[in-house]
């Protein structure tokens, strides 16, 4: 295997903060605006834009929850090993609000696709945009696009990206993991 580090230390942190300023253009103090991660790793996501939100406008209150996908997903019975769901954290209502979900990776679009049908049991949103940490160009199966772009990487299918945590792995790093030739 060979790993490329494509982010970590403190441009993984100016790149969550460049994010946040672009959010914050956006949707202004967040009064009508909710952020939803993806479970299972959009979570940590959501979580750190969250608390970066929180830092740069300390006086406003940002809604944060955590949304399980896995009966949504459509490769749900074909997985020769069972997904066990995650848990649906959503402690207030989305009916009129402008919806930011989040995920760390976005590849295929599948795993979008069946948050868009999750989300649509908590009601009707204004608005939904998409904000994706890495976007794997070039590899989409259903024709989505993240509003938000942390950083774009072209890989080929073989490849695999890893984002760690610093809450979850110990640090905050983005790689891109390749088959060594042999």
């Amino acid at each position: 295997m060979q790993n490329l580090t494509l982010l970590d230390g403190q441009k993984f942190q100016i790149t969550i903060q460049r994010l946040c300023r672009q959010l914050i253009e956006n949707h202004n103090d967040f009064s009508n605006t909710v952020l939803i991660g993806i479970q299972p790793r959009g979570i940590y996501l959501s979580r750190r834009v969250a608390e970066e939100l929180r830092k740069i406008l300390p006086d406003k209150k940002i809604l944060n929850g955590d949304l399980d996908i896995t009966f949504y997903r459509d490769d749900f019975r074909r997985r020769e090993s069972q997904l066990l769901p995650n848990q649906t954290k959503i402690d207030f209502i989305i009916e009129g609000k402008k919806v930011i979900m989040m995920d760390d990776v976005l590849w295929t679009g599948r795993t979008i696709r069946a948050a868009m049908d999750a989300l649509q049991a908590f009601g009707r949103p204004e608005k939904v945009e998409l904000l994706a940490l890495v976007d794997r160009r070039y590899s989409r199966h259903i024709p989505v696009s993240a509003d938000y772009v942390g950083i774009e990487v072209d890989s080929i299918a073989s490849q695999k990206v890893v984002v760690s945590w610093r809450d979850t792995d110990g640090e905050d790093k983005i790689v891109l993991v390749s088959e060594a030739a042999e």
